[in-house]
């Protein structure tokens, strides 16, 4: 009766085998696809509510200088008109700058502005491309949008 293995016993037994070791690696490279590709898809949404908090944040610099000026920029005088004092028709009696700059949208694109709007004619609009940079295609979006 055998009570204490062999050493050459012992030497098969520890460790893994080269398949063993090709499955576990096999099975972190899908974990990790997987992870990423999810982690993609929460950045997107990430960029979409960035989009609803700048449109937020410009509408409220609007609302001021519409409280200032006694309107809302036009369309030709855009959101630059929040920034540096606008040239051109209605100029404004009352004017100060509301905000240092006008924040881009999250695909690097500046915001578009038209007053007034497309869907409410009585507000402004504003606008991003999205995330293709086209203007008028499925993935536009507009702070006239619910």
């Amino acid at each position: 009766m055998k009570i204490h293995p062999t050493i050459p016993e012992i030497r098969r037994r520890v460790g893994f085998t080269l398949l063993e070791m090709v499955i576990v690696l096999g099975i972190i490279a899908v974990l990790m696809g997987g992870s990423i590709a999810l982690i993609g898809k929460v950045k997107d949404g990430a960029k979409l509510q960035r989009v609803g908090a700048d449109f937020n944040a410009i509408g409220s610099s609007l609302e001021i200088y519409h409280n200032n000026a006694g309107f809302y920029p036009s369309t030709q005088q855009g959101l630059k008109a929040l920034v540096s004092r606008p040239s051109g028709t209605p100029a404004p009696k009352r004017w100060t700058s509301v905000c240092k700059s006008v924040p881009l949208d999250p695909w690097g694109k500046e915001y578009a502005y038209r007053f007034p709007g497309k869907k409410d004619n009585k507000t402004f609009e504003i606008f991003s491309s999205g995330p293709d940079g086209m203007d008028n295609t499925s993935d536009d979006l507009s702070s006239q949008d619910e």
